[in-house]
């Protein structure tokens, strides 16, 4: 297998990804960034068509890179797309896209990057694959009829894709109650789980837009960091709880007709049923449980108990060349966002930076 040497091996072309090639373009190191997809921008551009953002384009450029047009548009996922590739032309980051990273580990003090084509030897690895990495399906959904229809919200794209008759949309959160919303124009329509709240505004409204949009990503990225009490604990209340309901507010889910439950919990002769004991005879099961962040390809002992990644701002205190830009609450209630990702970048490639400069060893 070929071998290139590099001084930094940037992992994962979303957002997080870019953003760290852009600093680390700015400062003259050399680097490439892997990813695993065709085209940048695929992470967006192949979740479900009428997906939008939450957040107008003024507050969600990377860095150095404005998102073209007017700035009080949310724009769709495609367009979020096409405007990553652009910010790769324009800025002449070098993206390395089929390259599917198979494991990481280190050999001295040189870091040793396995591609399914290539190996890399850097000093530096930044791990920006992103918060979501392998769909999470409950085991029931090994014993349910054949016959239904069966798409993670990862693999939903279109009404088109289902089976006539109804669908039960496993998960509540907003990916769930986005395709809840479209699915009922043409299927009947149950969504199962919990209702963990909602933010009570129109989000497109001009209000919104203009002002409560201002707010919001002020306070996560300025107030609700890991350096104050209630960023703390509002980083502690969204691991256990998850997100509130943006765009769609339960009584527009109320009112589109479509079915509330409890949580999906066994199978009962091939169908769903419900933690209140509903036998429910469906056609289609979407299932929008989530993503399992997977990173047992990195062999190296900087996990906790936790299964997670023990860092400072997404620096790795335990090896010297190692950090992460895009972990959910990485610093900040932002962190796995577009308007706060981009701070992250820089601080991780300022840190490690510093670290080089100043011959740190990795960790014995």
């Amino acid at each position: 297998m070929q071998t290139e040497r590099i001084d930094t091996v940037v992992i994962g072309a979303g957002q997080a990804g870019l953003s760290a090639g852009y600093y680390l373009k700015k400062s003259g190191r050399s680097f490439v960034v892997l990813d695993a997809n065709p085209r940048v921008g695929d992470a967006w551009r192949n979740r479900y068509d009428s997906l939008k953002l939450f957040t107008p384009a003024r507050y969600i450029g990377l860095p150095g890179g404005r998102f073209p047009g007017k700035g009080d548009v949310t724009p769709t996922k495609d367009e979020m797309a096409d405007y990553m590739e652009s910010y790769v032309a324009r800025f002449a980051l070098p993206v390395e896209l089929n390259t599917r990273v198979e494991r990481v580990w280190r050999e001295g003090d040189t870091y040793v990057v396995a591609t399914d084509s290539r190996r890399y030897e850097a000093t530096s690895v930044i791990v920006a694959s992103g918060a979501h990495r392998e769909p999470r399906v409950p085991a029931i959904a090994r014993v349910l009829d054949p016959a239904i229809v069966q798409l993670h919200s990862s693999e939903y794209l279109r009404p088109s894709q289902l089976r006539d008759g109804g669908v039960l949309v496993v998960g509540a959160g907003n990916s769930g109650a986005d395709i809840a919303m479209e699915l009922i124009r043409t299927h009947p329509t149950w969504l199962s789980g919990p209702d963990r709240g909602h933010v009570p505004v129109d989000i497109d409204g001009w209000l919104a837009r203009h002002l409560v949009v201002r707010i919001v990503v002020f306070l996560a990225r300025h107030v609700l960091t890991l350096r104050t009490p209630m960023g703390r604990k509002a980083r502690d209340k969204t691991a256990s709880q998850g997100d509130l309901l943006v765009r769609v507010k339960p009584k527009q889910l109320l009112a589109a007709g479509i079915e509330r439950g409890p949580k999906t919990t066994a199978v009962r002769d091939g169908k769903p049923v419900l933690e209140d004991g509903r036998v429910l005879d469906v056609s289609n099961v979407i299932w929008s449980t989530g993503y399992r962040h997977d990173l047992s390809w990195i062999d190296l002992p900087i996990f906790g108990e936790d299964g997670r990644p023990i860092h400072e701002r997404g620096v790795v205190t335990a090896e010297a060349g190692l950090a992460f830009v895009g972990l959910p609450f990485q610093y900040a209630a932002a962190s796995d966002v577009l308007p706060g990702v981009g701070r992250d970048a820089r601080y991780v490639v300022q840190q490690l930076g510093k670290r080089a400069r100043n011959g740190v060893p990795v960790a014995a």
